[in-house]
């Protein structure tokens, strides 16, 4: 969902990231060896088709998986404000919302200068914004993983660094193979976002 109505109202409620992040680990201490060992950086890779994402760090044997308790639009970019898609591309976290309408949430940096240059060479306006990864299972364009998950992933972040912490979004899981049946009716440059996703997955 775009959330900017819950960002505004977090600004006025009483939670930090701090006391998050301290309730959190008083109920899930796995976490802070999770977060010791995960070698200062997380990527997070949300697969659209799968309804799947998974938290990889360079310390870990194991990424994290969770489900997507939510889902809308379609597979394909997102191109406006308001068209109900989930962006694709590489992207980063630009902050931590402790008191987001859907739990928490951790707000993914679309659009990026490449989704800026393509709209502007298209005539676009208004690509729209305020994309998250949260908790909860409603989304209109969000990334929504459930209030258990978005624990994990909001105190992992946090432990590294959001700076630290890249974002793929794919319309499907590309390392198992191209699917040329998920990349149709896009716009005519979706095919090099998409050579771009595949490279990025690796």
């Amino acid at each position: 969902m775009e959330l900017g109505d819950g960002v505004v109202r977090s600004r006025i409620e009483k939670h930090t990231v701090a006391d998050r992040v301290a309730a959190i680990l008083e109920k899930k201490p796995r976490l802070k060896s999770a977060a010791d060992s995960a070698g200062g950086k997380l990527r997070i890779l949300v697969f659209k088709n799968e309804r799947q994402v998974e938290v990889h760090a360079p310390g870990w044997k194991e990424p994290q998986k969770y489900e997507m308790t939510a889902f809308s639009g379609e597979l394909g970019p997102k191109l406006k404000e308001g068209d109900r898609q989930i962006p694709e591309g590489v992207y980063g976290i630009e902050y931590l919302n402790p008191n987001s309408s859907f739990y928490l949430s951790l707000k993914v940096s679309y659009p990026n200068a490449a989704d800026r240059a393509r709209a502007k060479e298209e005539g676009r306006t208004n690509l729209g914004g305020d994309i998250m990864i949260h908790g909860k299972n409603v989304t209109v364009g969000c990334i929504p993983i459930g209030d258990d998950a978005i624990e994990d992933v909001f105190c992992l972040a946090n432990a590294v660094g959001i700076k630290n912490v890249s974002v793929i979004i794919a319309p499907y899981d590309m390392r198992k193979g191209r699917k040329a049946e998920l990349e149709v009716g896009a716009p005519s440059w979706y095919p090099e976002l998409c050579n771009q996703l595949e490279e990025a997955l690796k």
